[in-house]
């Protein structure tokens, strides 16, 4: 049974106690929740509407045997259990705020006990940056943090415009939690501590990493005015003088097994310095990471960046110089390269990607230099006492870290033949249009169509995150077939993909109205397990296993900026694919596994381009054309 325990609130903190997964308490009213109390709470689909939903989604991956056995199973589980399980999932709707965001941070973060890196935390790659030595970089993070800082001052002044799809305002309160959220390891279920601005204890400092080390450095004066640029600049200066050393990287244990992280850190908080370091790190507003080392090979200099922001590249490089259980990580590396990494469990990533596109717009343009704030306190060091066991446990995540970074096999890429601009001359949706090229490249590859995810946001809904866009769909495979297909006409080949654009588009308008099948299906699995009941054969059935298996997991993050996020695959033998699609250009970020050699990430992406170009070229001649 799940062990949902009460949240704790004092002292300002917002906390989600161990297997607990309580988002925030409500915001104050201001500007940026204007019009929270105006959104809908989160539906509970119709049964029936997702159970018939569900059969025509695992189609196109099942045989005719299999798709007959899946059907009955589903028909016994629209009798038994299913109508009970609805009830109390509409119970639950009728007593929560969400009936969904307690479960799905616990099960989808909390639970997960693989390690973070690559598995769970994005990271973002910032358009590379003009300077090339340390003094250049120093000024840079500087400024980083200046950018930070103002649009902290947006958030703790509820001075954010309440963001709309369409005419529909969306969910603010993910913005109170992405610079003042911590993870922290547990031994079967990790907690989650948030410190909102609004509250007395609200985090003044940041965490700077140098050299494996760590200091804490407040950014607010004495008069409660943000530190200069210039004031910033001198503090980070004298840190990195008084780091010139590398150290023993403790930041490596949380790159472990949460479970195995738990143990080291039950012991770490057994000191006294040790617990108030900690204290320190996990009641900060955000990690800076001033990175040292760079691969010799930066033939490819934005795969490379990609590689630092997702996992720091290994003990050799970076990853010691992180702390991955923060909600963000800026990262200021050497050669311009720049970037963040963010633990997933307080955000998704549009609330992230504004802030970096304020930071990156922020750190182009000039400011006036402003004047300083008095009495500014200089940076603590973070100290740490390593017994042996400790020191055992970072070479050991040394190991496994190492072991998972030549496992990734990650590389990014930017397609300039076109960008949003021709789908929409086509009267298409250009994510739609994407989406259908993702999966075709995949069946291309694979003679086969992908269990495929992609990220549909559910912040139409108070407290609402994701649900999931199940991009493979009859009209999707009809479409592969008939590519692949020389005998096809050009003319059917171009009906079909506007079947398959339509098709993911009312598929996607379905999930952001709060009708998706997948967080429903899981709600149902939830609620037989907390209620005592067996796992409902729906859930155990081939099917469910295989249609969930995403061998595709996609995501569509648009940034004003030329960056792109990168994760990793959510299974061993798939990909991960995230792009921000612009006007004339779209920017992909593509991970695979080495341990699987049927996926590399250059073939797929090389497909991809061929995709692209191909698809374009069936509306050649059309009139309809505006390019």
């Amino acid at each position: 049974m799940l062990r949902i325990l009460s949240r704790s609130t004092s002292r300002g903190i917002v906390r989600v106690t161990q297997c607990t997964s309580t988002a925030m308490t409500q915001p104050p009213p201001g500007k940026m929740f204007s019009l929270q109390a105006s959104l809908p709470r989160l539906p509970v689909p119709p049964l029936e509407q997702t159970l018939n939903k569900y059969l025509k989604s695992v189609r196109p991956l099942l045989s005719d045997e299999e798709f007959k056995t899946t059907e009955q199973i589903v028909q016994d589980f629209s009798r038994n259990p299913g109508p009970k399980l609805q009830k109390l999932l509409e119970y639950k709707a009728n007593q929560e705020e969400n009936w969904l965001s307690d479960w799905w941070m616990k099960t989808a973060y909390l639970e997960f006990r693989s390690p973070v890196p690559v598995n769970v935390s994005p990271g973002i790659v910032f358009p590379r940056q003009s300077y090339r030595d340390k003094e250049g970089q120093l000024r840079f993070a500087s400024k980083l943090i200046a950018g930070v800082l103002d649009f902290k001052v947006m958030i703790d002044t509820q001075n954010l415009p309440v963001e709309h799809m369409g005419k529909k305002p969306l969910c603010m309160t993910q913005y109170y939690k992405i610079l003042s959220a911590c993870r922290t390891p547990g031994k079967k279920c990790d907690s989650w501590a948030c410190y909102p601005p609004n509250e007395s204890n609200a985090p003044k400092h940041i965490i700077v990493a140098h050299n494996n080390q760590f200091f804490s450095l407040d950014v607010y004066g004495a008069d409660g005015r943000p530190l200069s640029e210039a004031q910033i600049y001198r503090q980070l200066k004298s840190l990195v003088q008084e780091s010139a050393q590398v150290a023993t990287p403790v930041g490596l244990l949380t790159t472990e097994n949460r479970s195995t992280w738990a143990k080291a850190y039950s012991e770490l908080v057994n000191d006294q310095e040790n617990s108030a370091s900690l204290r320190k790190i996990n009641h900060s507003i955000c990690l800076v990471c001033l990175d040292n080392n760079l691969p010799q090979d930066m033939s490819d200099e934005r795969s490379v960046a990609a590689q630092q922001m997702l996992h720091g590249g290994g003990d050799s490089l970076n990853s010691g110089n992180r702390w991955f259980d923060k909600t963000i990580q800026f990262v200021v590396g050497r050669e311009g390269i720049s970037g963040l990494t963010y633990e997933h469990t307080s955000a998704e990533g549009p609330p992230v990607v504004m802030l970096l596109d304020h930071v990156v717009k922020y750190c182009s343009e000039n400011h006036s230099p402003g004047s300083d704030t008095p009495a500014p306190a200089t940076p603590t060091k973070l100290t740490f006492n390593l017994s042996k066991n400790i020191k055992e446990m970072i070479d050991t995540a040394r190991t496994h870290l190492d072991v998972l970074v030549d496992d990734v096999d990650l590389n990014v890429f930017v397609f300039k033949d076109y960008g949003k601009n021709f789908p929409k001359s086509q009267k298409m949706s250009p994510d739609s249009f994407l989406q259908n090229a993702i999966q075709l490249a995949y069946y291309r590859i694979h003679n086969e169509p992908a269990p495929h995810y992609e990220t549909g946001t559910l912040r139409m809904f108070h407290l609402g995150r994701t649900d999931t866009i199940r991009s493979c769909s009859e009209a999707s495979l009809e479409f592969c077939k008939a590519f692949v297909n020389s005998n096809t006409p050009k003319e059917r080949k171009v009906e079909l993909l506007r079947n398959a654009v339509q098709a993911h588009k009312s598929y996607t308008n379905e999930v952001i109205q709060g009708n998706g099948i997948d967080r429903h299906l899981l709600g149902l699995k939830l609620a037989a397990i907390k209620n005592g009941m067996n796992v409902p054969d729906l859930h155990m059935d081939m099917a469910y296993t295989l249609s969930t298996h995403f061998r595709m997991s996609t995501s569509q993050v648009p940034a004003h900026s030329d960056s792109v996020l990168v994760f990793g695959p959510v299974v061993p033998d798939g990909y991960g694919v995230c792009y921000n699609p612009q006007e004339t250009q779209v920017h992909f970020g593509v991970s695979a596994f080495n341990i699987t050699p049927e996926t590399n990430s250059k073939n797929y992406i090389n497909m991809l381009r061929n995709t692209l170009l191909e698809m374009r070229d069936l509306f050649q001649g059309s009139m309809q054309s505006k390019l």
